[in-house]
């Protein structure tokens, strides 16, 4: 396994519930970590749990191609970031005589072309480096559809398929893909979803931010291209 120590670190969505675990795990390991998220409070206390300095931090909107890259280009002012971790991202659960086009688009615009935004954003500079990893979350619905989950699929197997497009190209470099296939985590994402789920019986947020630690500490000769990891009482894949 690979020491994160003195590892460069960027976190997109260290504000959310599987994040803001993450983030202290990332930095107890030694790693040189940069956090973002939509919320400023929220963001300010991941950074405070997980001993992460203000100038660490970073208010940014997936949404917002311009805040996306002038974001990333401040990080990586003073080098290539090592690892890219997308934890961000929105679900929007609704049968198909409810989704709104707006849902959908903004589905899209989130999950799907923020996470072009943010990839693209690192892998100039990865590639000048000839070596980095990024380690997206398409979620199981990212392999799996589920009904009601119309936009929110379509996303992620968006995702999937963008990031095996680019793995191709980046064939002959040292730069490392993994996608993490996610089932039902007990985080707050659920909060807002208006879908009768058994919480109790999902993966723990913290073994969920566990699992993306470890990938993040992959062997320099090998790679996890993908990852499943969803609750054993409900396995869809």
């Amino acid at each position: 396994m690979e020491s994160l120590k003195g590892k460069k670190v960027l976190l997109i969505g260290a504000s959310g519930g599987i994040g803001m675990r993450l983030a202290k795990l990332l930095t107890g390991s030694g790693a040189i970590v940069f956090i973002t998220g939509r919320n400023r409070e929220k963001l300010a206390v991941a950074g405070e749990q997980a001993g992460i300095p203000s100038n660490r931090q970073f208010q940014m909107d997936l949404t917002h191609e311009a805040a996306v890259y002038d974001t990333i280009g401040v990080i990586q002012q003073d080098g290539p970031i090592d690892i890219l971790i997308n934890a961000a991202g929105i679900g929007i659960i609704k049968s198909m005589d409810t989704l709104t086009t707006e849902d959908f688009i903004n589905t899209l615009q989130v999950n799907l072309i923020g996470s072009f935004w943010v990839t693209k954003a690192v892998l100039a500079a990865m590639k000048e480096a000839k070596k980095g990893l990024i380690i997206h979350i398409p979620g199981v619905l990212g392999k799996v559809p589920m009904a009601g989950a119309a936009a929110y699929s379509a996303s992620k197997y968006g995702l999937v398929g963008m990031m095996q497009s680019i793995r191709e190209e980046l064939k002959r470099t040292e730069i490392r893909i993994t996608n993490l296939f996610l089932g039902g985590v007990d985080s707050p994402f659920w909060d807002t979803i208006d879908l009768r789920v058994q919480r109790d019986k999902m993966v723990v947020a913290e073994e969920a931010a566990k699992a993306i630690w470890f990938l993040c500490q992959q062997p320099a000769s090998g790679v996890v291209s993908e990852m499943v990891l969803q609750p054993f009482n409900h396995q869809a894949i």
